[in-house]
């Protein structure tokens, strides 16, 4: 297989911590193009189960005093929690959040919609690498808070799959061991009439 081939690109994603994800960010066109890439997923009934919402510059800083303050109130007196909750979107410069919007449907369940929102983050994690830029998709309690949901806009209806994470690498990140996909593969037979 060439270095250069799509399915080397798939296996040779990886995810960059947060942390170590700094500027340059995607630029405007860097963006359309992974957003239309990231949107290129399943949709049985072509609902749009999803919507995405761009959280970048003073924007992450103000979402972490938010974080910061929601923080405090579910877990007083431990201060370094907050701390890491108000810093936790202040490194990578842009953060994408992908947005559950599952609809009722006589013929698609609304868990297959939030799976749809899920291939939607990995898309753009893929998309992200495939233009040279380090991605990690991350959710933790502020995915699954509805005082944070409510602050950035979402619908009762709706919940977040996920924040991706988005920069250049400040470091070379090395891989993690990954599973053998023989171990992880059956066949399966029809049972005996």
């Amino acid at each position: 297989m060439s270095a250069d081939s799509p399915l080397a690109a798939l296996l040779g994603r990886h995810s960059t911590p947060s942390r170590q994800l700094g500027l340059p960010a995607p630029d405007a066109r860097q963006l359309q193009a992974m957003l239309q890439a990231a949107i290129r997923v399943p949709d049985h009934g072509k609902l749009v189960p999803f919507r995405l919402l761009r959280i970048e510059g003073d924007a992450r800083l103000a979402l972490g005093t938010f974080l910061a303050a929601r923080s405090a109130q579910r877990n007083p007196g431990n201060p370094a929690l907050i701390d890491k909750d108000r810093e936790r979107f202040s490194h990578a410069p842009l953060i994408i959040t992908v947005i559950a919007r599952p609809q009722a449907h006589a013929k698609v369940p609304q868990w297959e919609q939030l799976l749809t929102a899920g291939c939607v983050c990995m898309n753009l994690l893929h998309a992200a690498h495939a233009l040279g830029f380090g991605a990690q998709w991350l959710t933790a309690w502020m995915a699954e808070d509805r005082a944070v949901a409510r602050h950035l806009g979402l619908g009762e209806e709706e919940r977040i799959v996920g924040f991706i994470h988005i920069g250049s690498a400040k470091i070379d990140t090395p891989d993690r061991e990954r599973p053998d996909p023989a171990d992880l593969l059956t066949d399966w037979t029809a049972p005996a009439p």
